[in-house]
C-alpha cells in the first residue's frame, strides 16, 4: 500500500508518518512544503491540475492530510484549512479517484460545549472564530467530495514534540527555560477552561486504523480523550512533572483561539465502533513523554 502523508514533518504529521511505516506491506511518501518532501506541495498555494499530476506520479492507495495552520490571520488559516482540503479533493477526484483520504479536523469545528455534555459527531457545529471556522470548511469540502473519505475530528493533541504554539509545548518551555530557580514566575493565561486533551501517538494509531479499515468509514470520526479536563489540572501536573519549585501566576493574554470555549469534551463512541479505537494512553503518559521527550519521531 502506498500511503502520501501531506505535512508528514509536522507535529501530527510526523508521528503519523512513523506509525504508518510500521504497517507491514506499506509504502509512506511524504509531502508538503518541506525540503525533505518527496512530494513538494503547498496546499495553500497549488492549482488542482498541478497537484493532481502530483497526485498521478505518486500513485497513492491511501492520501493522509496532516498539512493545516493552528495561527497566523484569517487569511491564511482560510488558505491552508479550508482552500487545501477542497483543492485535494478536487485533485483527488481527477487523478485518484479510488484513493482513500484521511483528514485531520479539528474539535474546535464545534465551537462552546456544553458542561458536562460530550459533543457527538452528529452535533450542531458553531465554531467560536476563523481558526475553527476555516477548519469546519476543510470538513465540509472533504465529506461533500464523493471520494472514499473520513474527517478525524481531533481534540487538543499533547505528548512528545508538542510545539510552541499550543499550551503544553509552551508551558514546557517555559518550564525548561524556568529550570529549578525557586523564585521563578510562570505568567500564564486563564486557566479555568475545560479541554478534551488525547495523546499525538493516539492520535496517530486512530489514523492508521483509519487507512486499514475495510468498507466505507463515517464521514466524521471524534478523536480525543473523551474526558473534559480543566487546564489548571494540565498546568499543575506539568509543573510537578518537571520538579519546577517556582510560582504560576494566571492573567496573562491567553490564546485568542480558544478563549471564547470554556468547555470542549467530545463523545468518542463513533470511533470505538467504526475503528475499534479508544486511547491508550493517559494524560499523564502524555505529559511524561512530553517532558522526557520519548516516542518524539
Amino acid at each position: 500500500m502506498r500511503i502520501l502523508v501531506l505535512g508528514h514533518t509536522g507535529y501530527l504529521g510526523a508521528h503519523v508518518a512513523e506509525r504508518l511505516r510500521a504497517l507491514p506491506g506499506t509504502r509512506v511518501l511524504g509531502g508538503g512544503r518541506s525540503p525533505a518532501a518527496e512530494f513538494p506541495v503547498d496546499l495553500a498555494a497549488v492549482r488542482p491540475e498541478q497537484l493532481a499530476k502530483t497526485l498521478a506520479s505518486a500513485a497513492p492507495d491511501t492520501v493522509v492530510n496532516c498539512a493545516g495552520a493552528t495561527g497566523g490571520d484569517a487569511v491564511t488559516l482560510a488558505e491552508v484549512n479550508a482552500r487545501g482540503p477542497a483543492v485535494l479533493c478536487a485533485a483527488l477526484r481527477a487523478a485518484a479517484p479510488a484513493a482513500r483520504l484521511v483528514h485531520l479536523g479539528s474539535a474546535a469545528e464545534y465551537g462552546p460545549g456544553a458542561v458536562d455534555t460530550r459533543v457527538t459527531e452528529a452535533a450542531a457545529t458553531s465554531p467560536a472564530g476563523p481558526y475553527g471556522a476555516t477548519k469546519l470548511a476543510g470538513t465540509v469540502a472533504v465529506t461533500s467530495s464523493g471520494l472514499d473519505a473520513v474527517v478525524l475530528r481531533v481534540g487538543n493533541p499533547v505528548g512528545p514534540g508538542a510545539p510552541a504554539s499550543g499550551l503544553p509545548g509552551r508551558i514546557a518551555g517555559l518550564l525548561r527555560a524556568a529550570g529549578p530557580d525557586p523564585e521563578a514566575v510562570l505568567r500564564l493565561g486563564d486557566l479555568s477552561a475545560y479541554r478534551d486533551f488525547v495523546d499525538v501517538r493516539d492520535v496517530a494509531r486512530a489514523v492508521a486504523l483509519a487507512v486499514t479499515a475495510p468498507g466505507p468509514l463515517p464521514p466524521v470520526l471524534n478523536i480525543g480523550g473523551g474526558r473534559a479536563v480543566p487546564v489548571r489540572e494540565l498546568v499543575r501536573r506539568m509543573v510537578r512533572q518537571a520538579g519546577f519549585a517556582g510560582r504560576v501566576e494566571e492573567g496573562a493574554a491567553g490564546s485568542a483561539r480558544s478563549a471564547r470555549v470554556s468547555w470542549q469534551c467530545s463523545d468518542i463512541g463513533a470511533a470505538a465502533r467504526a475503528l475499534g479505537w479508544r486511547p491508550v494512553h493517559t494524560l499523564d503518559d502524555a505529559l511524561a513523554a512530553l517532558w522526557g521527550g520519548e516516542g518524539t519521531p
